[in-house]
């Protein structure tokens, strides 16, 4: 009798997870601890790879529920997997070992802050081996991630993201033929684009924020700068042959590209002279929210 009590009372105990609620509540969490994490260390983000590593993430919580998978509780699977996603979302990128510590400093905050919840007597989101999961009505929850968000993001904002005060973001001034272009730069250590005939760092700015440094009417496009040899041979016929050249580079995801660069007059970034450097002028932003617009070598 007593066993069939008890049977029945661990029975009432026990807590119904709904896997599809939970693969998305954790998809949710994942993403923006990811985005958190990027735009807090300045990284270019590219959406579609954040919401596949928060994918993977979201399917390792649930998988964590089946059957014979009680081994994922393990603190190893739990750091391989932090580690997956942040190679997922951030594979490539010169800055992978802060972002990745920024995802774990952000990962902390928000499970600190679920816990505190929980202390003041909340009963909605909970935390148990590393797994978020909430019997709420789903907008009630992504209200309350949104929230988190919005909170890590202001904390941490200051401390984590390029600052002026450490001389990695600053003004710069660009001249050509007596016009001017004023940019923010970011002084990056990992960016070798160099200048093949003097080996001088190449400045990397948006397109668009030097359209200034062009006479009235010749600026390219952001939308002709994705063909540079279009651009370069339009340009040629206007007498900027010496002037304009085509620039081979390297990055995540390109294996040899070009970009339309410019020999400048002058270019001073911050207050050091930079002299007659090359600017390549990228179709694409160069940040999402980052605070810069160019990007030259130490």
């Amino acid at each position: 009798m007593k066993n069939s009590q008890a049977r029945r009372k661990g029975a009432a105990e026990m807590t119904v997870v709904y896997i599809d609620a939970l693969f998305l509540l954790n998809f949710v969490v994942n993403y923006l601890l990811l985005l958190s994490a990027g735009k807090l260390a300045g990284e270019v983000l590219r959406r579609l790879w954040l919401a596949l590593g928060a994918a993977v993430g979201a399917l390792y919580a649930a998988a964590v529920f089946f059957p014979g998978m009680g081994f994922l509780l393990h603190p190893l699977c739990k750091i391989s997997m932090a580690v997956v996603m942040v190679l997922i979302a951030y594979g490539g990128s010169r800055r992978l070992l802060r972002v990745g510590l920024v995802f774990f400093a952000v990962s902390a905050a928000f499970g600190g802050g679920i816990f505190a919840l929980g202390l003041l007597g909340g009963q909605g989101l909970t935390l148990k081996n590393g797994v978020f999961y909430s019997a709420l009505d789903l907008r009630l929850i992504l209200l309350s991630a949104a929230v988190c968000y919005v909170v890590i993001t202001l904390a941490l904002q200051k401390t984590a993201c390029h600052s002026a005060l450490r001389k990695e973001v600053m003004p710069a001034v660009l001249t050509l033929e007596g016009r001017k272009a004023v940019v923010t730069a970011l002084v990056d250590t990992g960016n070798t684009l160099s200048d093949p005939a003097t080996g001088r760092p190449v400045m990397v700015a948006e397109g668009e924020k030097v359209s200034a440094l062009f006479p009235a009417g010749q600026a390219p496009a952001a939308a002709e700068l994705s063909d540079p040899v279009a651009v370069l041979s339009r340009l040629s016929e206007n007498g900027w042959c010496g002037r304009c050249r085509l620039l081979p580079y390297q990055a995540v995801g390109v294996e040899c590209g070009m970009l339309l660069a410019l020999r400048l007059d002058a270019a001073r970034v911050g207050g050091e002279e930079y002299g007659k450097i090359l600017v390549a002028l990228s179709p694409t932003r160069l940040t999402d929210g980052g605070g810069y617009n160019a990007l030259i070598g130490a």
